[in-house]
């Protein structure tokens, strides 16, 4: 059996039931974790998906005691769901009086379910009907024991979870971006706020058997999270992590189908850390490497403009005097890479040109370097004049700001000199003209 075969499903029969049942509820869960993470309730899903080991427990205990089959997922389930709403019910009464942090009820409601789970589990296993009877898998899943029965129950929950979230899409997207406009056109925030809970407790116990308690929300979050980093805009976040989800689950499935000893959730989540970890290197505007490609750029173009600007002012203090390489890029501050790619740089963007051992500032190349000198004289005045800072301290302050703001906040700078200290506006007119501004390298 191949890997191949396993995406296929054509590794058999239990293998294509547990990679469908693991797929679909990767799907749900990617979905609905969009809402978790933006809400801020992964903590509480957290505790939730903790506190379903209890109710697991009890369940098996009761239908022992009664004689029911113990082994009846959607007894298990409901059990687990019932503890798992509990414990959210007892978190939000508890932060709802003040009288512990969001953080420290969690942590308070999930240390006690889970304890109490691990008791009941050990009574459990003194029972006298097959042990556990594979119990422990409900911690860390147990996939490969999943039948055909249990796949449906897992596919009928994760349906009517994205189902749902389909409906309600408007309203929780206002809800999690905005709970006070929620409120305020109406939306009924509090009965939002609990069919995401309740939502989030049907994906969590769906999940039980896939990937275990432990795991289960990182299904939740981790496709949430890689999908943030790739998109600013939920409709289309939704479905990225969806479909991560659902990638994540159906290729860990599938890898722990033809690798018998990788347990299916543990794997299932390493493939969702996986995407995760290549969206933060990739991703086009949030990624890494796409952020150090702007900061790359951002300090060459400040290093170019503190060169065109100190050739400016030398050219201003005297026009004929000449200049090497070396000096201007002292005076702009360039370091040793700087050094090596601005020349070529400047000479390429047609802003200067080489005549032996001088550097003229050609004519788009002057009109840049007035343009750039001139905002930075701006910036210096409006600091002197409205933050009351000294000449050099605005020099400095300038420097910060005046490759970051954008356009319009300079404008209103200038606007604001121009109507309370005209005096310190910058005089064009005092501009060298162009021919006159030479410097050398």
């Amino acid at each position: 059996m191949t890997l191949l075969d396993a995406l296929l499903f054509s590794a058999g029969y239990n293998a294509a039931v547990v990679t469908l049942g693991c797929a679909a509820f990767g799907l749900a869960a990617g979905a609905l974790g969009c809402f978790v993470l933006l809400r801020g309730r992964a903590l509480i899903a957290d505790a939730a998906a903790h506190a379903t080991l209890p109710g697991v427990a009890g369940a098996f205990i009761l239908a022992a005691l009664i004689g029911w089959d113990v082994r009846s997922l959607p007894l298990l389930l409901a059990g687990a769901a019932t503890t798992a709403a509990v414990s959210v019910l007892i978190v939000n009464a508890i932060t709802e009086g003040g009288r512990l942090r969001d953080d420290a009820a969690m942590a308070l409601v999930l240390s006690i379910g889970f304890g109490i789970g691990v008791v009941l589990m050990s009574v459990v296993q003194s029972l006298p009907v097959g042990g556990q009877a594979g119990l422990k898998g409900f911690i860390l899943g147990q996939a490969a024991g999943m039948s055909a029965a249990d796949a449906q129950v897992i596919l009928t929950l994760a349906v009517l979870a994205l189902g749902l979230v389909v409906v309600m899409f408007r309203p929780l997207a206002a809800l999690c971006f905005d709970r006070a406009f929620a409120a305020s056109v109406g939306l009924p925030v509090r009965a939002l706020d609990l069919a995401l809970l309740a939502l989030m407790l049907a994906v969590t116990v769906a999940g039980l058997r896939a990937v275990g308690l432990i795991l289960v929300v990182a299904l939740m979050v981790i496709p949430a999270a890689t999908a943030r980093l790739l998109t600013e805009r939920l409709e289309i976040m939704v479905p990225i992590a969806a479909a991560l989800g659902a990638v994540s689950a159906w290729f860990g499935a599938a890898l722990s189908a033809i690798l018998p000893d990788l347990p299916t959730g543990a794997t299932i989540t390493l493939v969702a850390c996986a995407l995760f970890v290549a969206a933060l290197l990739f991703a086009p505007r949030r990624g890494a490497l796409a952020f150090a490609a702007r900061q790359a750029m951002l300090s060459l173009t400040v290093a170019r403009d503190h060169a065109l600007r100190a050739a400016f002012e030398a050219a201003e203090r005297a026009p004929e005097a000449t200049h090497s390489w070396a000096e201007l890029g002292r005076g702009a501050g360039w370091s040793r890479w700087q050094r090596a790619l601005l020349p070529r740089w400047l000479a390429a963007a047609g802003w200067v040109r080489a005549e032996g051992e001088r550097v003229a500032l050609t004519g788009p190349g002057l009109a840049l370097a007035r343009e750039l000198t001139r905002r930075h004289r701006l910036w210096e005045h409006y600091m002197q004049a409205a933050g009351g800072l000294g000449p050099w301290a605005a020099h400095r302050a300038a420097d910060e700001v005046e490759h970051t703001l954008p356009p319009e906040v300079a404008r209103e700078a200038e606007a604001w000199l121009r109507r309370n200290d005209p005096a310190r506006l910058p005089a064009e007119g005092a501009l060298p003209a162009p021919g006159e501004a030479r410097a050398s390298r």
